[in-house]
């Protein structure tokens, strides 16, 4: 039977997945929209800043399942050296670095969309605001904390790769 945490992340990724897609499939279709209107004269206006904030989107809600299918580069050279205690040792120690860098993005991620909400701030031409993007993405750093919380405990359990 799966772990709550097991559940939880693999709906994450799922959620995420089909987020992160449609934001990817919307940029493509907007860029070409307004490469189309723009050799008849008339280019849509703010296209760069809502493909701006959609790849944001795009490389936040992406950054969870990545990690989670394990899409990222390893050292495996250095890897296939180690001893399977030593390896697990040198797979925590990683695990735990990183899970202090995504605590940390996401706590000024949270700060930053909080400046902007108490702020107002808006993208210059069609004045979106910036706080949403800014809060979504913290959450999706998060999920990535919980992802590598999950990793450390399959590592430990034996269960990891």
């Amino acid at each position: 039977m799966e772990n709550p945490l097991d559940l939880f992340l693999r709906v994450s990724k799922a959620v995420l997945n089909v987020i992160a897609s449609a934001a990817l499939t919307f940029m493509m279709f907007l860029t070409v929209a307004d490469i189309i209107l723009r050799a008849t004269g008339h280019p849509l206006v703010g296209t760069y800043e809502i493909v701006s904030l959609s790849l944001a989107l795009v490389i936040g809600f992406g950054i969870p399942r990545v990690s989670m299918d394990r899409g990222h580069v390893y050292m495996e050279i250095l890897l296939a050296k180690l001893s399977p205690r030593n390896k697990a040792i040198m797979n925590t120690c990683t695990r735990i670095l990183c899970l202090f860098l995504f605590i940390l993005i996401a706590y000024n991620l949270f700060s930053v969309g909080a400046e902007f909400h108490a702020s107002g701030e808006v993208s210059p031409t069609i004045r979106l605001p910036f706080f949403p993007v800014a809060y979504a993405v913290g959450v999706c750093c998060f999920i990535e904390c919980l992802v590598f919380i999950a990793d450390i405990l399959k590592i430990w359990r034996g269960q990891y790769e």
